[in-house]
């Protein structure tokens, strides 16, 4: 599964899961800019873009087989589920997809992290 070779096949279900969160976090963060109680959005707005970052970090780590991968997942489990909690709060659709998907996401991560 892997793109140039099969070292981190174990890894591949958490990219792939911080990959989808990291653009469901910045198609989240744009909508979330334009709605009207941007605002009452700021904690959220800051932490999607947290968020975003932290799983690339995430992917990259986990694709050279960083040796603080294990540890930095476990982080980015906890950034994800504090995003799934932000998003959670405002009910438009593109927040309660991005709440669902950072939870899947953390999910993986957790998993991840217990190899």
């Amino acid at each position: 599964m892997g793109v140039v070779t099969n070292n981190n096949d174990k890894f591949q279900a958490c990219i792939d899961a911080c990959l989808k969160c990291v653009q469901a976090c910045y198609e989240c963060f744009n909508a979330c800019l334009n709605e009207p109680d941007l605002n009452a959005r700021k904690n959220c707005v800051s932490t999607l873009v947290e968020c975003a970052m932290m799983c690339e970090m995430s992917v990259s780590m986990m694709s050279m087989n960083g040796q603080f991968s294990k540890e930095h997942c476990e982080l980015c489990a906890k950034i994800c589920d504090k995003c799934a909690e932000e998003c959670a709060m405002f009910k438009d659709d593109h927040c309660q997809k991005c709440a669902d998907i950072c939870r899947m996401c953390a999910e993986e991560c957790r998993k991840m992290a217990t190899m």
